[in-house]
């Protein structure tokens, strides 16, 4: 399960020094219900579904990435692999684009982003983000 990036994965994105605009393909399974157990604070009166908590989170954020310059370029279902494992599946693909990854990261360290952070967690079961360059075909 991955659902915050490690040190790690930051280094290799800041050494790869990518200068202008960079999309973010997100890659996310969610849970059949939202697990708010680290973040009580946020949770719903009743249980909600891993779908559900997403769309909390995705309104809790928007103001936040056009604030930073950032948008929404794919936001759409997902499904099984057609190449790769074919028991693995991603219930949501989204791609969002910022102008630098400096924006990326002021936007992503946003204190008051982060306090709604909470139902991307309790709504995920797993997630990838992939940092892409455009580049034009050969």
């Amino acid at each position: 399960m991955y659902l915050e990036p490690a040190d790690e994965n930051v280094m290799q994105l800041l050494k790869r020094r990518i200068s202008g605009p960079v999309v973010m393909l997100n890659l996310l399974r969610f849970r059949e219900q939202a697990d708010y157990s680290n973040f009580p604070e946020l949770a719903p009166r009743s249980p909600i579904s891993g779908s559900d908590a997403y769309d909390l989170y995705v309104r809790h954020t928007m103001p936040f990435l056009a604030a930073s310059g950032g948008s929404v370029v794919f936001y759409g279902t997902g499904g099984h692999n057609f190449i790769g494992p074919p028991d693995e599946r991603w219930d949501l693909v989204m791609a969002i684009r910022q102008s630098s990854v400096a924006d990326f990261f002021a936007f992503a360290s946003n204190a008051e982003y982060m306090a709604g952070v909470g139902h991307r967690t309790a709504a995920l079961e797993d997630s990838r983000i992939i940092p892409m360059i455009e580049q034009p075909l050969p």
